[in-house]
């Protein structure tokens, strides 16, 4: 998945974001409201994880005065990325107030960094629809445990292979455009090329094979993962 972490305090974001890259994740981290709300809006992400005590420097008239603000208008735009909200404000009014502005779940600290992690895994499966074990063919997705195998081996992936791999299995047989998978793949200041993207599915294919599972590519469009013919 593709976090975005907003958290004003150092030390705090930066456990959480080694956690979660420890889990293979990929995060994008905003230490303002004012850097929540750019990253939000250009960086596409599978959650947000969002601290509503955050520190503003926002001109008069801006909407990124707190966490709260930035939240509401990521929804009144109709952006509807699952936000699980962090927060040491855990007075019932103010779980209320998160809650009414979007959120979609509520984790008042200090909270063990488990159950964050087990919380977004959550969110994103409510929103993708997708199931904790998908299959196709001998190829099986294991969300708790971020892991594929093929049969009973388990299928070993470079980091990136692995990202390109769990975007065509949520769920298979859905197409996933190539810019989706370049946001996913790429870094706020790396863009990642369609050759460099290719080159992932190429060696994708070749591990797939006979495996039941087969990466085809929809021109124009991207590609789709589904029963080898």
């Amino acid at each position: 998945m593709r976090i975005l972490l907003v958290e004003d305090d150092a030390v705090l974001r930066e456990v959480m974001a080694r956690s979660l890259l420890d889990a293979g994740h990929r995060v994008d981290q905003a230490a303002t409201a004012e850097e929540a709300a750019h990253l939000w809006r250009v960086q596409p992400a599978d959650a947000v994880l969002l601290d509503l005590n955050l520190p503003q420097h926002a001109r008069p008239g801006s909407d990124t005065g707190s966490g709260l603000a930035v939240l509401r208008a990521a929804r009144q735009r109709g952006d509807r990325t699952p936000v699980l909200v962090l927060t040491a404000r855990n007075r019932t009014e103010e779980r209320i107030a998160g809650l009414d502005a979007g959120a979609d779940d509520y984790l008042g600290k200090p909270f063990d960094l488990a159950e964050v992690e087990a919380r977004l895994r959550a969110l994103v499966r409510r929103a993708t629809g997708a199931e904790d074990i998908a299959r196709l063919g001998r190829l099986v997705l294991d969300r708790r445990a971020r892991r594929f195998s093929l049969g009973e081996e388990l299928l070993e992936l470079p980091a990136r292979e692995f990202e390109v791999l769990w975007e065509l299995m949520s769920p298979p047989g859905h197409a996933v455009s190539k810019r989706a998978l370049s946001d996913k793949l790429s870094g706020f200041d790396e863009a990642l090329g369609d050759n460099a993207l290719e080159a992932f599915v190429s060696r994708l294919r070749k591990k797939l094979a006979g495996s039941g599972a087969a990466i085809r590519t929809l021109r124009g469009i991207g590609y789709m993962l589904e029963p080898e013919a």
